[in-house]
């Protein structure tokens, strides 16, 4: 069993935030999967799918960006699963805009939700998936760009990582080999 993890803020005034890209992600992996968060379970909407005959649970944490570990490690325990069962899909303002890069393991980095899981399971052990968003023509402060909303211009490329950052969630959970899965998607921007 995996779980799979979409960072973001549960407010619908953050839906269209870089910071919510993870939220967004997780659903296009509910909807691949045919299912729906239903269900409220350790601070976070959950959703129950299955995958290659694989269960896998979806989860989008209540408990805003920076305390997102707290359902993370609450979910672990209550599923009795492992880190390395974990995957968490997040933006990523090191990388280019709609650029993904997937790790099997690895710190945090300046991202405060992934500071908050790795704080509250205490491991690195666990994939993560990265949505890049960083645009070298816009200069503001980090929080407020990862708190402003996604362009007009650019909801294109973000729906398109989005939904390649899905596709290779579904095949990790699915069990394919996850080295295979970094080669494809690595950088890739089609």
């Amino acid at each position: 069993m995996y779980m799979i993890v979409g960072l973001g803020n549960p407010e619908t005034r953050y839906f269209k935030n870089f910071h919510n890209l993870g939220w967004l992600t997780v659903g296009d992996v509910a909807e691949s999967l045919g299912t729906r968060f239903k269900k409220t379970k350790c601070e976070a909407k959950i959703a129950l799918g299955k995958d290659g005959g694989n269960d896998v649970v979806l989860a989008r944490p209540l408990t805003y960006m920076n305390e997102s570990g707290r359902a993370v490690k609450g979910l672990l325990s209550a599923y009795h699963l492992k880190p390395q069962d974990l995957i968490v899909i997040y933006d990523d303002y090191d990388l280019p805009k709609g650029n993904i890069r997937i790790r099997k393991s690895g710190g945090p980095g300046t991202h405060n939700g992934m500071r908050s899981i790795v704080s509250e399971i205490g491991s690195t052990d666990f994939v993560r998936i990265r949505i890049g968003i960083k645009d070298a023509d816009i200069d503001v402060p980090l929080l407020d760009y990862v708190l402003s909303d996604v362009r007009e211009a650019d909801y294109d490329t973000y729906l398109s990582a989005c939904r390649r950052a899905a596709e290779a969630a579904v095949r990790i959970a699915s069990g394919e080999a996850l080295d295979l899965v970094i080669q494809d998607y690595n950088g890739n921007r089609n």
